[in-house]
This record gives structure tokens, sequence and C-alpha cells, in this order.
């Protein structure tokens, strides 16, 4: 083949690669005007300001089946993030959590939910969910949902007497609130990453400031629109799309209303105001509000949510125990957030599970659970738990989570970079120097910092840095599963009085294909991150009351990575690493011991060197339980 030839191929192949991407999205623009004329022609659109107990009106947007000679169940989502399109006669491109619930037919429910873009009344951030304790005329997220459904079975026509609840993240946590002395007509709910305490999701991690997430979003959320029917107002102009970049150069937390918000957010201040967590942030935990919830209940989560994986399992865990009932289920997929309504779910990054597995949980799960409660449909194979076991790319189902016949496992971490099943009776301790200027990357990527498929990205790129720790297993002659937390049990040090400690489960994969003994393209050695996790030091023996560590005295830090159901294939390795920093996403800890690392001010970042402890005194461990 001559160079000539050789182009002009190249060319051919740019050109039908382009071609083919060109087609795709064509036909997923064709989906979407498809569904859209469907709901146009299959739907009726109605609005109505709906009046609380206190007098304040909601605006409800409301779409009943055209065919009139049936009853419907409804199905409704309460949401802050505005239920536009406004004006009866424009009507959504997507009403059900798939188009399937648009073809069975649903009376489909969007309210603004109190203080909102077209409902009136003050907004409140995780409003204390405490009506029910303070008189009859006392209002909360909870009334509202409760005044909102007696009106709309006593007044929408065609409606079955029967209404569900769904909704994704803060949607998920109004359909949580909705199981709070619910309405007899409430009959399912499915919280989806659902907030459940804000000192764990979103913007904390056991105590420790998610920067970006909390930047970016209340940059926007804590705007007001100029008009009440507005769209979201535009979010700052940024200066680069390198997030580690941008924040490094930010510094101290302190600069933020200084340089940017100019006091003007009024979230943002409060959260600055409340470091730890005290009765603020308590008052706004929804977890001790969950018992006897009376509506059956499929909690939804993703194994790979870098904002709301608290959330679905402390919710389930939460309502499982505070119910006598079997009617609390959850369903882990391999999703970030909201994956599972908006994309096939079948890879993340360089993640891949091999099929649709969305499609899967929309059709085998979701819809036949709102069916069966709200429609008397058939009853669905539903387990108290279904789970996606990552590792080896399938569902399995258990009769409670975690399951109930589990081994325990310890793992001792030794000298050497060694994770050992023995006890250790040598060594001494592994140090590292941390340093706040040159900060761990959550990611290998460029990023503003706010990204999801971290949550699945190779490691390597932290492994071979000096100022992170690594101990691994030797290679898998079976396969080991894990299921639930991994509970640390780690002796630290620090030079200085401050600390955050990180710490990543991880898979490491074996350089050569198994089964072909060739060098397995790009996932050879890949080392796979499973599940991370990080605690604020000052937190270790109390997040309402935060304390110094005193230098370099060896200290127990114990905490726990949230749920895995991952197995390390054999001929993989287990790894865990060991390190100070994770930024842009955790926000740097200035390593002194400061009151308030909101206020805290360039003197108070200086360098430290931390040390795990691994000796016959002093035994760093991880424990975890496994399955076959």
């Amino acid at each position: 083949m001559t160079f000539k030839q050789f182009k002009r191929l190249s060319w051919l192949f740019t050109i039908l690669s382009i071609t083919a991407i060109l087609n795709v999205a064509s036909a997923e623009e064709a989906k979407v005007d498809e569904r859209a004329e469907y709901i146009r022609a299959n739907y009726t659109k109605f609005e109505y300001k709906i009046e609380m107990r206190d007098g304040i009106k909601l605006f409800t947007a409301v779409y009943v089946p055209i065919n009139t000679t049936k009853e419907y169940p409804m199905l409704m989502v309460r949401t802050p993030y505005r239920v536009a399109p406004y004006g009866s006669d424009k009507y959504k491109t997507k009403l059900g959590p798939d188009q399937q619930f648009e073809k069975e037919g649903y009376i489909f429910v969007f309210q603004d939910v109190r203080g909102k873009f077209m409902s009136e009344g003050d907004y409140v951030n995780m409003r204390p969910q405490d009506a029910y304790k303070n008189g009859k005329t006392a209002v909360d997220d909870a009334t509202d949902t409760y005044d909102t459904i007696d009106w709309l079975v006593n007044n929408v026509k065609h409606n079955n007497g029967k209404v569900g609840m769904w909704g994704t993240s803060y949607p998920g946590y109004y359909t949580s609130v909705a199981g709070i002395n619910s309405h007899k007509a409430l009959k399912a709910i499915s919280p989806q990453a659902p907030i459940a305490d804000w000192f764990f999701d979103d913007f904390h991690r056991n105590g420790a400031f998610v920067v970006p997430m909390a930047f970016i979003f209340f940059d926007i959320f804590d705007k007001r629109p100029e008009q009440p029917h507005a769209a979201w107002p535009e979010e700052m102009k940024p200066v680069t799309p390198d997030g580690y970049e941008f924040f490094r150069n930010l510094g101290p937390l302190s600069n933020v209303n200084k340089h940017y918000f100019k006091g003007s957010r009024p979230f943002w201040n409060e959260l600055t105001e409340h470091p730890n967590y005290d009765d603020y942030w308590q008052q706004r935990n929804i977890l001790p509000h969950l018992k006897k919830v009376k509506p059956a209940t499929l909690v939804v989560g993703g194994w790979y949510d870098t904002e709301d994986l608290y959330g679905p399992l402390a919710t389930y865990q939460t309502m499982s125990h505070n119910n006598d009932k079997d009617h609390i289920s959850l369903v882990m997929g391999p999703w970030s957030h909201g994956q599972w309504s908006t994309g096939k779910g079948n890879s993340l990054g360089e993640g891949d599970f091999g099929f649709n597995t969305s499609s899967w949980f929309q059709k085998e799960v979701l819809l036949p659970f709102f069916n069966h409660h709200l429609k008397d449909g058939e009853e669905p194979n539903l387990a108290k738990a279904t789970m996606f076991e990552t590792g080896s790319n399938r569902w399995r189902q258990f009769d409670q989570w975690p399951p109930k016949k589990a081994a325990e496992k310890t793992l001792f971490l030794a000298a050497d970079e060694v994770l050992s099943t023995e006890p250790q009776k040598t060594g001494d301790f592994s140090d590292f120097i941390s340093d706040p200027n040159k900060p761990v990357p959550h990611s290998a990527k460029i990023s503003k910092g706010w990204d999801k498929p971290y949550m699945i990205e190779d490691q390597r790129f932290s492994a071979r840095r000096p100022d992170v720790l690594v101990f691994e297993t030797e290679v898998m002659s079976d396969d080991l599963t894990i299921a639930g937390a991994i509970d640390l049990e780690l002796w630290f040090a620090t030079t200085q009085s401050a600390a955050d400690i990180v710490v990543k489960l991880v898979d490491v994969f074996p350089g050569q294909n198994v089964n072909t003994n060739k060098v397995d393209g790009d996932k050879g050695n890949r080392h796979e991150l499973v599940r991370w996790g990080v605690l604020r030091g000052r937190f270790r023996d109390s997040m309402s009351e935060p304390k110094p560590f005193k230098a370099n005295e060896p200290t127990a830090v114990n905490f726990e990575l949230y749920d895995v159901l991952h197995t390390i294939k054999r001929g993989h390795k287990l790894q865990i690493q060991i390190q100070s920093s994770m930024f842009p996403f955790i926000d740097i800890n200035p390593q002194k011991y400061v009151d308030n690392i909101f206020n805290a001010t360039e003197s108070d970042f200086v360098k430290a060197t931390h040390k795990i402890f691994h000796n016959e005194q002093h035994q760093s461990a991880i424990k975890f339980k496994t399955i076959n």
C-alpha cells in the first residue's frame, strides 16, 4: 500500500467514524422527539396552585391521560429544581422514570416545593421535619406532601385513589420525607439517591468538606431568579477548565466570600458557620424521623454515586430497622448519580459492566414495583435487596443487606507494603510527608473537580506518588467477594495537630490476561478504585466535639468505607492506599488545628509527616465480610 492509498484509507475511516457518531446522535434525538410527541398526543396538562394548611400555595403541574374511560394512579415528583415548562400548552418531553411508564398509563404530578420558582413561601434547605411535634398548623416538607396528596385525590378527575412518589437526589429526599406520617392514599415510594444527612452526603464526607460540589452547586442554587418562572441563573464564568488549578489558586475557604460570593449565598454562609455536627446539622438529618414508614418503599442507589452514596444505604437501613413489616427494599446498581434513569448503565468512565443495567432495572424492578402497588398488578419477584456485584458484573438477590450468611475477614497492614492475614509481631510504621501546596489529586483527569467517572478510575497515578502509602495482598488464588462495609482500624500519628485520613480499596488487575497469558491491553495491571472514604481527623471520636491530635502520639482512628458488593477475581490483588488529601474534591486540611477550617488563613497550612503504625502494640487492620 502506498502512502497516498494509506492516507485515503485513513480519511475514509475518519469519515465513517464521524458518520457513525452522527447516526447515533440522530437516533437518540429521534427517540426524544418520539417520546415528546407521544406525551403531547396522549396526555392533557393542567396547572394548579394547591393551598397548604398555612395558606401558602404550591405550583403543581398534572398530566392526565386523554383516555378517560379508565381510572389511573398518580405518580408524583416534588422538586426544588423547577417543574418547567410553565403553561398548560407547554409539555415536558418525559414524564416517568422510563418511557414505559407513560405507555402504561399514570397521572403524572410535578410540584415546585415551598419557596422555589412558582410556589409561594420561604425555601429552607433540608428543612427540619418537626411539624408533627409542633401542632396541627405547623408545616414542613412532610405536611406539604400530605396536603398536596389530599387535594389531588379529591380534585383530579379519573384518579384511582392511589399515589406513588419517586425522585432522585434532592427529589429523592422529598420522597423519603413523604413517608413521615404519610397520607393513606400514598401506597408506594421510591427514594432514589436520597439525601439523608448533609454532614455525610453531598457537601461533607465524615466532616471533610467537598469544595467543588458546594461551590458550584450553591453558586446557582442559592441565587433567586429574577422572575418565579425564569430559568436557573447562569453560573459564574470559569477562568480555567482545571479544577485542581482553580481551587489551589483560591487558597483558604475564607477567600470564597472575599473573592466570589461576597456574602450573597445564604446557605453557603450557614454552612461555613457550622463546621461541626451541631444542632443545625442534626436537625436536618431526616433518618430519626423515618420510623414506621407505611408505604411500600424501594430505595435506589448507585455504587459509584459521588454525591449520595451514604443516603440510600442509610435510608434503607433506618427504614428496615424501624418497621415491623417486610415492605422496605433496596436496589444498588453500578451507577453514578441518577445514571439508572439517564443512561444505559453499561459503563462508567473506564469501567465496563457488560450490559444495559439501567434498562433491566426499569423494566424488571421499578415498573413492576409501582404497577403492583398502584395498579394491582402482579406481585414482582423483588428481593429485599437486589444488588449488582461489580467485578463479576451480575445482579444478585438477598433476603437482607448486608447478607446474613457472611464470613468475617481481617487483613493487617504490614511492612514492605503488605496486607497480611496474620497480626504483626515485628515492624514499626510507614510514613509520608503531606504538603498542602501539592495535595494528591482525586483524579488523573483534568476537570472542574465535580466529576463522576473518577469513582472507578485507575489509581496508578496516586499509587506511584511518595505521599501515598500502598499495602496489598498476594495474588488471589480464589475469588474473594466482599459484601458490606469495610471497617478501618488504624493507628495514626502526625507531627502537627490536624490531618485528614483518606483510604481507598483498590482491585489490582494482572498484567497478563489469565486466559491467554498475553498482555491484557489497556487493562493490564489496572488499579481499579472500588471504594474510597475519608475521615477528618478532628472528628475521630465525635463529629460534634472535634479535637486536635497530639504531635507524634499514636492515636486510634476508626471509621468505615461505605458498602460494596465486589469480587476480587482470582489472579487479581486487593490493595489499600492511604493518603491525606484528595484534591480538589476534598478541601485541603491546614494540618495546623483551627477551630473553624472555613476561617483558616494561609499561615495555618503547614507540611506534616504522617505515620501509619503496624506493629505488635499498634495493629492497623481492615475488616470486612465475604460471601460465596
